[in-house]
């Protein structure tokens, strides 16, 4: 075993080390939360920390290994669930002053199915209010800071997962994805975040079984890792209507293979969404290179997007007027004005106007279906501008375009939501400010395997990856 301490090696590795022994969970836990205490108060990234348990839980999977060996694939492994993940036992508020105390009763069916694998929950990670937007700031617990530079964002909404896998706090974090909230934050951070597609990872409990914008999906510092965590959160669960109807554990299977037959659509600015001018640099100048190194046929061809926003933005406002309209009513002095924005929005909707936004949901979808017959990815930025100041609430312009909405600056993300297609942030190299930049490659429909592959092979030929903040080194 090499000097590397333990927190700086993947998950894969770490399960390796933990399998055979070389190491116990009680190390592999104890050398975390000495970096989460060195780390975690300049980024606030991990905001309930549930250290006790954790080695308690650890002290019992070093227990378990010598009698019968691993309970699973995450046997030891610490992780930390994004605070809107149900966790028994654990405060979980949802970034909302609604929720401050709310203790749990139950499990959501992520934390049960990591927990069931083996997985040391270590505690969980700063979110926006109800999730709702790419800058992870709250009333209850503040701002998260990027690990690269603080003075900056860590992106939303699991800016607190990408924030704590960037600084080494953990290897392996859950995250959720309606417009981006999974993609951005890696993106922001330099880690990789998976959007698969819906019903591989199912969730439970919701309030709508049926709704598809929403996912749940893996965080991790490489592809995979990423892969590696999905396949114990995804697969088959008789609680969600739309989950697929069998096991996930074929993503542990090797990711290597000959992506030269690949053939890959490059789209610089998606249905013409403005880019910053630093985003562009790093995709033309490192990914760009990076994949036809690869061997892949590059093609500047893109999708017919026409009514990917209009049906997003009409069905996300439907979402939240079901999801939080009893919140609303009973605690709307509690809600910040973002949220609340969207729930008036979802309760003005009429009949017409959501019927009209799941035609054109369906005329999209048929739309990019066809065109991805003809190629195996799509290749574009993860975000159209790189982190911003933390100070800030959201972008309110990208080259000289006015952003209206807290929402209008990742277009770049939420028109892929509205296809229904996997995606995946893969880090991509860095501004001049040695600020992150992710690249957003788009699988086909249910392609989630074969978009890990290409993933895998993009991450190895750019090699943003496998470097580290200079805090996550420099503080212990």
């Amino acid at each position: 075993m090499s000097n590397t301490p333990l927190h700086q090696l993947s998950a894969t590795r770490l399960a390796q080390l933990l399998t055979s022994r070389q190491v116990s969970a009680h190390e592999v836990v104890t050398d975390h939360l000495v970096q989460i205490e060195a780390t975690n108060p300049l980024v606030n990234a991990i905001v309930t920390l549930d250290a006790d348990r954790a080695l308690a839980r650890a002290a019992w999977c070093d227990d378990v290994i010598v009698k019968s060996g691993p309970v699973g694939p995450l046997h030891g492994i610490p992780i930390a669930h994004k605070d809107l993940q149900d966790t028994a036992g654990l405060r979980t508020t949802y970034g909302s002053p609604i929720y401050e105390h709310h203790v749990p009763s139950r499990d959501s069916l992520l934390v049960q199915r990591a927990k069931a694998a083996g997985a040391i929950c270590v505690g969980k990670t700063n979110t926006p209010e109800f999730g709702t937007g790419s800058h992870t700031y709250n009333a209850v617990f503040g701002v998260t800071r990027n690990p690269w530079s603080t003075t900056y964002s860590a992106g939303g909404s699991s800016g607190g997962a990408a924030a704590a896998l960037a600084a080494r706090m953990v290897p392996l974090c859950d995250g959720s994805d309606m417009g981006g909230s999974l993609r951005n934050p890696a993106s922001f951070c330099n880690v990789v975040g998976l959007r698969p597609s819906a019903g591989l990872v199912p969730s439970w409990p919701v309030t709508d079984g049926w709704f598809t914008l929403a996912v749940d999906g893996p965080m991790a510092r490489s592809v995979r890792d990423a892969a590696l965590l999905l396949s114990v959160i995804g697969g088959h669960d008789p609680r969600s209507p739309i989950a697929w109807p069998e096991s996930a554990e074929r993503f542990r299977s090797s990711l290597e293979t000959d992506v030269r037959s690949r053939r890959v659509a490059w789209c610089p600015s998606p249905a013409g969404v403005p880019v910053d001018p630093r985003v562009s640099d790093v995709l033309e100048t490192n990914a760009r290179p990076a994949l036809e190194a690869m061997g892949v046929e590059l093609v500047d061809e893109q999708p017919d997007l026409d009514g990917a926003e209009k049906s997003f933005l009409v069905l996300r406002a439907w979402h939240y007027a079901m999801s939080l309209g009893d919140d609303y009513q009973n605690h709307r002095h509690q809600i910040n004005d973002d949220v609340a924005w969207n729930i008036e929005w979802g309760l003005r909707l009429r009949v017409d106007q959501i019927s009209e936004a799941i035609e054109i949901r369906t005329a999209l979808y048929e739309r990019v279906a066809a065109f991805m017959q003809g190629v195996d990815a799509l290749a574009m930025p993860v975000s159209q501008v790189p982190p911003f100041l933390a100070s800030e609430r959201w972008v309110t312009s990208i080259n000289d375009e006015t952003q209206r909405t807290y929402l209008d600056w990742m277009r770049s993300c939420y028109l892929v939501s509205a296809t229904g297609l996997p995606s995946i942030s893969v880090p991509a190299g860095f501004t001049d400010e040695g600020l992150p930049v992710g690249l957003q490659l788009v699988g086909r429909p249910c392609g989630d395997f074969a978009l890990l592959e290409l993933a895998h092979a993009a991450e190895l030929a750019m090699g943003a990856s496998a470097l580290c903040p200079p805090l996550a080194l420099g503080t212990r």
